[in-house]
């Protein structure tokens, strides 16, 4: 699907003092020289009658808002605007997709925004959370405003059909360039998945009367109308996918009709959420939930971050792949969404990342030549700041959380609980019940099970999970500290923990579930970094000195992580086998829960939410054919 993206090139024409962005690729406007914002709010915002639709969503329901072309983001701001203005006081959501191949650069960008000061406010979050010039998707999150954006950068022709429809498109934006200008953003294969992203009710707009446009939605049984255009232009298309006529429902649906009333309900208040196991699966999982308003309740045996990720410190040190399968790579996607997530919060630290080339030297350093600039950068052994024999791809955009800050300022939210207990067992009947010993604890509309390799007690036939022991080790190196933004990696790692302490480590022993800290791992830890560093490492003091905390990992089979349902009919989801990785998955696996749990459209490609599913290892049963005997 995926290829390395090329920002847009551009031209500008001075209108009436406003500097209006022109595309060298499609030699088009950007927006109307008459007044871009009014043609937006006529066109888009009225052609979907969004002001009465949004006034009138009720508390906590979903309203999604597709679009075929981001351009400047200026459709998204003036939607973003509508929804602060006639928006009721209640927790509905908003949440917009947009699909854009020529991504403008972000000093482009925030020109072409300054033509319209009056949306400076929200231009400016825009900006802040911005993305690399990457493929796939990037989520820009506004909790505070009840309102998100999927950008997906890439071509619409690769997107479309990979989004998985876990909600429906409620209104479209059929925006880009003329058809004349961009045929391929309105063909066909284009619109079919457009279609197929929506439902009965779905609402579609654009500047655009084109032939293909009004026979494609016509072929699909959306009714079509021909009001009058913006400015100059007579006439603009405003479009309804009106449900069929039937004198005589049928009992299926009837049925269908009240599941779908029965699910509104649902959805028209805050759920009640439990998740058992407070490691950062657990904690990630229950921001996800209270940043939507919903009641989170988290139970753990022992303590917050007792388990795996209750290290001093964790390093976001992703092992990127080529730049072109970007859009389909977990860990690069999770890297992408984690950078965006942890730095809301104060236990995050912005740093640098020096992946030293112990191998393939070539592949590794080339990337940085492959990704956008900024990103990454190679080294070779006279950049390197600390002496070593080997050359290193530097890794611009990274960082370190502080686990226990993080904890701390997740378990403030005021949507979530924490209770000590050990959860013995749960029962689902209607909804699931959970219980310590015989003492029931309450019902819930969901249950998320983040336990580790303890999740298996709560599931039948749950896939396995190897245990995998690792020791980090800290030593006091302040006679000569590391510089605070820098972070090396070489098989293990070292960054500085504080101004006084050096940490590095970590060990790796498959199949041990020990937990005690030993000398053996520290030793184990100072070879690794003796391999690279020989001449800083002889000035660390003896092992004797040296501290350390030993925890297990949860890994799956194939190193994947386990994400949603065991049993369709049930509300109980997992969430484990992060295993080293926590820290840099849990963030966007906890946004593609709760996509799957709240209805929400999802934020990576379908095939890759089928690689997470916690069912992917289950046989499929083939049915045999029935013998026949031959007659004779």
């Amino acid at each position: 699907m995926s290829h390395a993206i090329q920002t847009a090139d551009l031209d500008w024409q001075l209108v009436d003092g406003i500097d209006v962005p022109v595309s060298k690729q499609f030699g088009d406007v950007y927006f109307s020289k008459d007044n871009g914002l009014l043609e937006t709010r006529h066109v888009f915002l009225n052609g979907n009658d969004l002001s009465t639709r949004l006034t009138n969503l009720k508390p906590f329901e979903y309203f999604c808002v597709g679009e075929t072309g981001f351009g400047t983001g200026l459709n998204i701001l003036a939607l973003w605007q509508l929804w602060q203005q006639v928006r009721p006081d209640n927790p509905s959501h908003l949440h917009a997709i947009s699909v854009e191949k020529f991504p403008l650069s972000k000093a482009d960008l925030i020109r072409a925004l300054n033509a319209w000061p009056e949306l400076k406010p929200l231009a400016d979050q825009l900006i802040s959370q911005y993305p690399m010039p990457i493929a796939g998707c990037h989520r820009l999150s506004f909790p505070e405003e009840r309102f998100s954006l999927d950008l997906w950068l890439g071509d619409a022709h690769d997107i479309f059909p990979v989004i998985e429809k876990t909600a429906a498109v409620n209104a479209w934006f059929l925006d880009g360039f003329a058809p004349s200008c961009n045929p391929d953003m309105w063909e066909e294969n284009v619109l079919n998945h457009i279609v197929r992203l929506s439902e009965t009710g779905t609402t579609f707009a654009s500047f655009s009367v084109a032939g293909v446009l009004k026979r494609g939605l016509k072929n699909h049984g959306i009714s079509i109308s021909r009001p009058r255009g913006f400015g100059h232009k007579r006439e603009m298309l405003k479009a309804i996918w009106n449900p069929a006529e039937e004198s005589n429902p049928s009992p299926d649906q009837e049925s269908a009709q009240k599941k779908t009333e029965s699910a509104l309900e649902i959805n028209a208040r805050p759920r009640q959420i439990a998740v058992i196991g407070a490691g950062i699966a657990g904690l990630s999982t229950a921001w996800a939930f209270a940043q939507r308003g919903h009641q989170v309740t988290i139970y753990d045996r022992s303590a917050p971050l007792s388990g795996g990720s209750g290290n001093p410190l964790a390093l976001l040190n992703p092992k990127l792949c080529p730049v072109e399968q970007s859009a389909e790579h977990l860990m690069t996607l999770s890297w992408q969404h984690a950078l965006n997530h942890y730095q809301k919060f104060k236990a995050f630290r912005p740093i640098q990342v020096n992946q030293l080339a112990l191998k393939n030297p070539e592949q590794l350093l080339g990337l940085a030549d492959a990704y956008p600039e900024g990103i990454l950068a190679a080294q070779t052994v006279e950049d390197q700041e600390m002496q070593t024999a080997f050359p290193s791809l530097k890794l611009l955009a990274a960082g370190a959380v502080s686990p226990h800050q993080l904890r701390d300022e997740i378990l403030q939210h005021p949507h979530i609980q924490y209770q000590q207990a050990q959860i013995s067992h749960l029962e689902t009947t209607i909804q699931p019940e959970l219980f310590v010993d015989q003492q029931s604890l309450g019902k819930f509309d969901h249950v998320i099970v983040c336990t580790a390799r303890e999740t298996q007690q709560f599931f039948a036939d749950y896939p396995p999970l190897k245990p995998i022991r690792g020791q980090v080790s800290w030593v006091n190196n302040q006679t000569q500290p590391l510089s605070q933004n820098t972070a090396y990696s070489y098989g293990g790692y070292c960054m500085q923990l504080n101004a006084e302490q050096l940490i590095l480590g970590a060990s790796f022993y498959p199949g041990r579930d020990d937990t005690e800290v030993l000398a053996e791992d520290h030793m184990h830890n100072y070879e690794l970094i003796h391999g690279v560093f020989p001449e800083y490492a002889k000035s660390l003091p003896s092992l004797e000195t040296w501290q350390g905390r030993a925890s297990l990992r949860a890994q799956s089979q194939d190193y994947f992580p386990l994400l949603g349902k065991m049993k369709a009919e049930e509300e109980v989801y997992s969430f484990a086998g992060l295993g080293s990785k926590g820290f840099l998955f849990a963030p966007l696996c906890s946004e593609i829960l709760a996509a799957q749990i709240l209805g929400e459209v999802c934020l990576i490609p379908s095939h890759v939410v089928k690689k997470l599913s916690v069912t992917r290892f289950q046989k499929k049963v083939k049915m045999k054919k029935p013998y026949l005997k031959p007659q004779i």
